[in-house]
């Protein structure tokens, strides 16, 4: 199995720098409930604005309720469908469009449920787990597939699960899998003091 460690100009924590989103799940091994109760603990415990905590993740475990997982895993598309296929777990993240507090437009609900879905993907890291995020899939269909209320936004789903070799996805997975990983120039998108000041 391959690794993708980020190549930083300076050291950060090795949870961040080994986060990438793998596509060669293991179907052999599943994902613990303890771990998954990790994950979403890792989630609750994310920053939100006045700590609205204006997330919902719906949690699929194929070896726990086959059925709707199998219903979560329709309403991806199908070009995640090709590898997704072998991931035990599959999470999908949705906002809250208003505060609990008052039911005001939150303008930050995505912002902040985008903050849980890191906390969760470097929480799989930690458990020794992949995480990957996408956005391709039928937000429609997954609402009315699972009732979800209209005033909550699909913002992700999530595949998890245990790494395996490169070798057992379709050859054009195979080839994003191995390539390298990429990131623009630090000082393109941190500013020091004035916009588009690089910072280094």
């Amino acid at each position: 199995m391959i690794t993708k460690k980020a190549k930083t100009l300076v050291d950060v924590h090795r949870i961040i720098a080994h986060r990438w989103s793998a596509r060669a799940f293991d179907i052999t091994k599943p994902v613990t409930r303890e771990q998954i109760l990790s994950l979403c603990e890792a989630g609750r415990w994310a920053p939100s604005c006045y700590g609205d905590e204006p997330w919902r993740f719906i949690i699929w475990d194929k070896n726990h309720n086959k059925d709707d997982y199998n219903k979560a895993f329709n309403c991806l598309g199908e070009w995640n469908q090709r590898w997704v296929k072998n991931a035990p777990v599959i999470l999908a993240a949705f906002s809250d469009d208003k505060f609990r507090k008052n039911s005001e437009p939150n303008r930050w609900a995505q912002y902040d449920t985008g903050a849980a879905s890191e906390n969760i993907c470097l929480q799989a890291v930690a458990l020794g787990l992949i995480a990957h995020q996408m956005g391709g899939f039928d937000e429609e269909k997954l609402k009315a597939t699972f009732n979800i209320p209209s005033n909550f936004r699909a913002m992700a789903m999530i595949a998890v699960g245990y790494q395996t070799h490169e070798e057992t996805l379709e050859e054009q997975f195979r080839t994003l899998e191995i390539a390298e990983r990429f990131r623009r120039p630090l000082g393109s998108t941190f500013f020091d003091s004035q916009w588009e000041k690089p910072i280094i």
